[in-house]
């Protein structure tokens, strides 16, 4: 059963206690009673290709040995991983009833990518309201299938169980709609399509797991952006207007060379701010989704590793990106954006050769004006408590901050 099909006997690992609160409990011990939880759930037992087995061990793992949850966070976990295994069921069985979608093209794609804290969500709303390009809604990023016709999403289960996980999440800190506010129907990010493979931030981001982050960081995960590409197909094969695709995160840059293997036509917009002003709100933000799960929250440590990750991803990719050439990227900076948000989306349209149409215009600047900056409150931040220095900031993304003018 365990990774698709019958299951090879010294494949299967034995049933652990299912407690996570348990003192017997153990993560890795318990990776077949997780998957054999999700087959109940959906009623099929192929998870497709066995690459995800990687990510998902090495999860465990580092949940065994390193995170620090609390009671809550146990379950907040167990929820996550189960979630992805199901999702993997759900649409590997889509895909076999619907074979046709791995056919359909997806043309020039808009990626919009860059560090963390750059503004990229808000330019993600600004330009989802664009009828010409569709995007994916965080309801069927969560559970992907084929988009049903609009009408529907909010009478849909997976919409309504989409919108009571991110109640719940605003009701536990009324703060984190200050940082990333979201809707069920709204863009979201690709980060549960990537999670499918267990190749994601959220796992780092959610717990205390170097290891597991370490290995993440350090290694090419080409078959996470397979099956990006696959479960996209899948979410747009309703589509009839044949529009362009809209798709954003951050995390995008740690592997922009398997993206662009995967989407070789790729608008790829990078977003841009000071390291110096996104590492103490980034911190900031990654504690308060950590105080979810975790008990004690080590607010130097979250600082310096985040530091380094995002660092070495910016750095590599400023290397990569002069091998494919500046056709197809976009560099937006973040004060730019603030300044005149519209007129930047017209310019980042225009170097991608993407005309905006009456409508399309008519959106973006309705969407502006009912959407101010800070509309759902002010993140409130301050470098205080990181432990790191501006010195070091710049230690650590030199080549970066010299490539796009912040340095000091």
């Amino acid at each position: 059963m365990l990774g698709g099909g019958a299951a090879d006997k010294n494949e299967r690992i034995a049933m652990a206690v299912v407690d996570p609160k348990s003192p017997d409990f153990s993560w890795s011990k318990s990776e077949q009673s997780l998957h054999e939880e999700a087959i109940a759930a959906v009623g099929h037992d192929d998870f497709g290709e066995k690459s995800y087995l990687d990510g998902l061990r090495r999860v465990l793992d580092a949940y065994d040995h390193e995170a620090r949850f609390q009671d809550g966070g146990y379950d907040m976990a167990k929820y996550q991983i189960v979630h992805s295994l199901k999702q993997r069921l759900r649409t590997e069985q889509l895909w076999k009833e619907h074979p046709g979608v791995l056919d359909l093209p997806i043309e020039r794609p808009i990626f919009i990518t860059g560090c963390v804290r750059t503004g990229s969500t808000a330019l993600h709303y600004l330009v989802g309201d664009d009828p010409d390009l569709q995007y994916l809604p965080w309801w069927l990023s969560s559970n992907p299938q084929p988009r049903p016709p609009r009408a529907q999403w909010e009478g849909h289960a997976d919409f309504k169980a989409s919108q009571a996980e991110m109640d719940a999440m605003f009701a536990a800190d009324p703060s984190i709609k200050s940082m990333h506010f979201t809707t069920a129907a709204g863009p979201e990010e690709c980060r549960h399509l990537l999670a499918q493979n267990f190749t994601d931030d959220s796992y780092e981001v959610n717990a205390t797991v170097p290891s597991y982050e370490s290995w993440y960081h350090d290694t090419r995960h080409i078959e996470t952006y397979r099956r990006h590409k696959k479960l996209v197909q899948l979410v747009g094969s309703t589509e009839t207007l044949g529009r362009r695709w809209l798709l954003k995160y951050p995390v995008h840059i740690r592997q922009i060379d398997c993206l662009l293997e995967v989407y070789p036509d790729a608008c790829v917009v990078i977003t841009h701010r000071d390291p110096r002003q996104v590492m103490p709100s980034y911190t900031n933000m990654v504690a308060t989704y950590r105080g979810l799960l975790e008990g004690e929250i080590d607010r130097p440590a979250i600082a310096r590793s985040q530091m380094r990750g995002w660092a070495k991803a910016l750095n590599r990719a400023t290397k990569i990106r002069d091998q494919f050439g500046d056709d197809n990227f976009y560099d937006l900076y973040f004060d730019d954006y603030v300044a005149d948000p519209v007129a930047e989306v017209k310019k980042m349209y225009k170097h991608f050769g993407h005309e905006i149409s009456e409508a399309g215009e008519k959106a973006l600047n309705a969407h502006q004006e009912a959407n101010p900056q800070h509309k759902h409150g002010k993140h409130e931040y301050s470098d205080k408590g990181t432990g790191l220095t501006q010195a070091e900031i710049y230690e650590a993304f030199g080549p970066y901050m010299d490539r796009f003018g912040f340095a000091p």
